[in-house]
């Protein structure tokens, strides 16, 4: 097959060629290269808000090495389950709280469903100070809006 220039081509098929080049353009432009620059920028904002996250707990582990384990009060006299439910609702965790099973002995896993992560860390940090209980892992995955977390945390007494 011969290729014709497009000054051979007569009105229809130059018709055909134009507006065919032009659904090209847009299907490249609206299929591929917006969709793309659009998850650039969301990455982008991903990665200035975690860099955020990263300064600020730079900037406050000083002052949490410098507080050293604290004094918890062992909970020795109540069930580590009741403990914990109790601080999650004080902190405002209570419809967040969606299971606690016991995990090995002295251990208990908790799973937190669409919590604030800032509410989330002090509890851990008041669960620890003022009771007596570890955290041995966590695990937090991003639940929608900045800041809104999935977590599963395993807990021990100390």
């Amino acid at each position: 097959m011969k290729m014709r220039s497009f000054d051979s081509l007569n009105e229809r098929e130059r018709r055909v060629a134009i507006i065919g080049g032009a659904c090209i353009a847009l299907l490249l432009v609206f299929g591929v290269i917006l969709p793309l620059d659009r998850s650039v920028a969301r990455t982008h904002a991903r990665i200035v808000a975690k860099q955020a996250d990263l300064a600020w707990m730079r900037g406050v582990t000083p002052e949490l090495i410098a507080a050293g384990p604290g004094t918890p009060t062992p909970t020795t006299q109540r069930s580590m389950l009741v403990v914990v439910d109790n601080a999650a609702r004080e902190a405002g965790l209570g419809t967040a709280l969606t299971s606690s099973e016991p995990s090995g002995a002295g251990g208990l896993q908790v799973r937190l469903e669409k919590a604030p992560f800032d509410v989330v860390v002090a509890w851990l940090a008041r669960l620890s100070e003022q009771d007596g209980i570890r955290v041995d892992s966590a695990t937090m995955d991003s639940a929608g809006p900045s800041g809104i977390v999935n977590a599963g945390v395993v807990l021990h007494t100390r």
